[in-house]
């Protein structure tokens, strides 16, 4: 389990409702609104007071939250000074967003690239040499993110150097062959480089959404295929192992997660490639729902990697899918905000990284929704600066909604599934050990961190139970809604390990509580299935479901991830599911309950599934790759 990391050397720059008892509820029904829009079409009327529970067992530990430097640093080199000090402490201070990761794009020199900002320049000369006084405007945000103290610098390529491209462009090709060798020296180069320059990149992506060849040339890109990805990595990570870089690798980067569960074990599996490779990364340009999420974890947990997603942008008009539109209001910050909820609830990544920090793209009207511009950005700024001279920054609610997360969730927060939110509510938990002691020399103590979104359009009471580590006071309580940008409100009150709050209607809160204990507590109740209304009943010979009886249907589940039944500790294995008396420790012991009615296994990623759809008494249970039926969610009676 990672635990907290020092951060890099720091610049210093100037700059009325009713409470519920929480009734234990093992795992419940997911909201009503589990779809993607985020409208107003939620609950609308007089909400009613529903209680959550945080599970005993922690689900991943976090990496990082951050954004990408893709573009925009292109138009930036050009503003004043004092302009780009301010940009930079708006993303990576603790007055702004602090994000705890950020993107430098390692540009492929914009040969036959049409837009301007998008044509990053490499450091090749024409003689082979380097020139690294190159690339202006991405060195200084790279350089100032470094000082700042970002924990994960990474490093990224759209496009390899053109010299080395089956076209010659930065767009539309793809990589030689004859250079893979060559450009695996390039980036070996650049990463010495700038360590030589105290800036270390931790990481290092050698290409970005692969399955894409960029061949409109609006940007930079190159294909890579999937029998080609491999070679890169182990070009890559051969030439890092010789110098004894310790920048890690990331892969594959894939458009969509089907792309990424389809296409990542085919290069992974290749001999003597998965060695090289840290971390796993997706994109989510697919608006993928709960079972292709659920997919996500299970080809991470299959290879034995952790997995990120590494970027997404764009989505609007009341849909977390794909869509043309402007929109800085609330209403889109809060879609932003259910992506990275069920990134971090449903495929169990551990970073999120949103595309780009900023854009210029507003469209008609920087202050309000429009359908000419994108919602790519989080801060955005007049496309005309360089005729009209204007450097204004435009503030999106997005930047406050992701800054609900990024301030407060840090490397090495671990992340407890919550269960039993209120229709139209999506509630995460962290949990961060050691997190400050009280004085110097004192004790350290832990926090939780909690994030809500209430997407409905009236205020919604919450009651929040905590099964293991007791929060014992609320420290702190922030909230972005339509009205407020990180506002102090009202701290929830806590007794016997409940919080109680009422949420604000459509709003992002977070909330930050001492704790104390060691999360030995454990939930308790039936199993139903809910498409047969039939319990969970397991034995020796296998699971299967039955009439609910309460007999002998109950199942605990504790902080080891283990759900103990009458007849001993549901176990997946090669031959299946079955119970064994002694809990050993083994992963195929271990169950994520998430908040949309699956669960889990941790060994293999795939979920609890009614075979065939079953409805009667004996009808199998099974080990299935999550699809998001509700064969596959389970409730509490």
């Amino acid at each position: 389990m990672r635990t907290t990391r020092t951060k890099r050397a720091v610049l210093a720059v100037a700059a009325a409702t009713a409470v519920l008892t929480v009734t234990g509820a093992l795992i419940s029904s997911p909201p009503a609104n589990a779809a993607d829009s985020a409208g107003t079409a939620d609950t609308a009327g007089t909400a009613g007071t529903a209680s959550a529970e945080v599970s005993p067992h922690a689900a991943q530990t976090i990496d990082d939250i951050g954004a990408s430097g893709a573009w925009w640093v292109n138009d930036l080199q050009h503003f004043d000074p004092k302009v780009q000090a301010r940009v930079a402490k708006l993303l990576f201070s603790k007055q702004g967003l602090d994000l705890s990761s950020y993107r430098y794009n390692i540009g492929g020199g914009g040969v036959a690239v049409t837009t301007p900002a998008r044509a990053a320049e490499d450091f090749t000369g024409p003689d082979g040499t380097y020139d690294w006084s190159k690339d202006k405007g991405g060195r200084t945000f790279l350089e100032y993110a470094a000082k700042y103290g970002v924990e994960d610098l990474i490093g990224f390529v759209n496009s390899a150097p053109a010299e080395w491209t089956t076209n010659g462009q930065s767009c539309g090709g793809q990589l030689k062959t004859a250079n893979e060798t060559d450009y695996a020296k390039y980036v070996a180069d650049v990463t010495d480089h700038f360590a030589r320059q105290g800036v270390r990149l931790d990481y290092i992506s050698p290409f970005n959404e692969p399955d894409n060849d960029f061949g409109s040339c609006g940007q930079e890109g190159m294909q890579v295929t999937v029998d080609q990805r491999d070679d890169i990595v182990r070009a890559l990570g051969a030439e890092q192992r010789a110098r004894h870089q310790g920048t890690g690798i990331i892969a594959d980067e894939s458009s969509s997660t089907v792309q990424f569960t389809t296409e990542v074990p085919q290069w992974l599996s290749q001999p003597d490639t998965a060695q090289y490779v840290s971390k796993l990364a997706h994109h989510t340009y697919n608006n993928p729902g709960d079972g292709q999420l659920g997919n996500v974890y299970e080809t991470a947990r299959t290879a034995g990697k952790t997995s990120w997603a590494s970027e997404i942008c764009c989505f609007g008009k009341g849909s977390t899918g794909w869509n043309q539109e402007y929109d800085p209001t609330i209403d889109n910050a809060l879609l932003m905000s259910r992506i990275v909820y069920k990134d971090f609830a449903s495929s169990h990544d551990s970073a999120f990284q949103w595309w780009v920090a900023l854009a210029s793209g507003y469209g008609s009207d920087p202050n309000a929704r429009n359908d000419e511009g994108w919602n790519d950005g989080l801060i955005y700024y007049d496309p005309d600066y360089a005729t009209n001279g204007n450097q204004t920054l435009y503030f999106t609610k997005r930047y406050y909604a992701l800054g609900q997360y990024s301030k407060f969730v840090k490397p090495g927060s671990v992340a407890h599934n919550v269960t039993g939110a209120p229709d139209g509510v999506e509630v995460s938990a962290y949990d961060l050990p050691q997190a400050r002691t009280d004085s110097p020399g004192g004790t350290p103590t832990g926090k939780w961190v909690v994030v809500v979104n209430n997407h409905n359009t009236v205020d919604t009471p919450l009651s929040l139970h905590f099964n293991g580590k007791t929060p014992v006071r609320a420290r702190e309580a922030v909230r972005t809604s339509a009205t407020e940008d990180w506002a102090d409100v009202a701290r929830p009150t806590v007794s016997s390990g409940t919080a109680s709050a009422t949420l604000a209607a459509r709003s992002v809160t977070t909330y930050v509580f001492d704790q104390k204990g060691h999360g030995s507590s454990a939930v308790t109740g039936s199993l139903v299935g809910r498409q047969s209304g039939k319990c969970l009943t397991a034995g020796a010979s296998g699971a299967a479901i039955a009439t609910c009886t309460g007999t002998d249907q109950s199942w605990s589940y504790d902080a080891k991830g283990t759900l103990k039944g009458a007849n001993g500790y549901l176990t997946a294995s090669g031959s299946g599911l079955t119970t064994t008396a002694d809990y050993t420790g083994d992963a195929g012991q271990r169950w994520l309950l998430n908040a949309n009615g699956q669960i889990l296994s941790e060994a293999s990623g795939k979920c609890l599934d009614v075979s065939g759809q079953a409805t009667s008494d004996g009808g199998k249970v099974i080990l299935y790759s999550c699809n998001g039926g509700a064969n596959e969610a389970w409730t509490r009676q």
